[in-house]
């Protein structure tokens, strides 16, 4: 609940920001990653729980989040948004996050 609170937050941040003011972007992907680096089973219990568009912006630091969780469960449930929202075309996104698995 914590989590939700908070990437709703960043999330809403995230959509206001204008697609020239990469600064702004980027501060938001920081917090975002942050918070979804800290415990692999909260995140994909997040995750799992997003609407289309949430994993839309989430989608933009799905390789960061890998490349901190080191985790083939957060890629399985990567996977399952991939067929979840194939709105999406989340395969790049998540092919990339796979390759940052050590």
């Amino acid at each position: 609940m914590i989590l939700k609170n908070l990437m709703d937050k960043i999330l809403v941040e995230r959509e206001k920001k204008d697609i020239n003011d990469g600064f702004g972007i980027e501060e938001c992907w920081d917090k975002m990653v942050e918070l979804l680096s800290k415990n692999t089973n909260e995140t994909i219990e997040y995750l799992q729980n997003c609407s289309e568009e949430e994993i839309y912006f989430i989608s933009e630091v799905f390789e960061d989040i890998s490349d901190r969780l080191q985790s083939p469960e957060y890629i399985l449930c990567l996977r399952e948004l991939e067929k979840k929202f194939p709105d999406l075309d989340l395969a790049k996104d998540v092919d990339l996050a796979e390759r940052y698995l050590n």
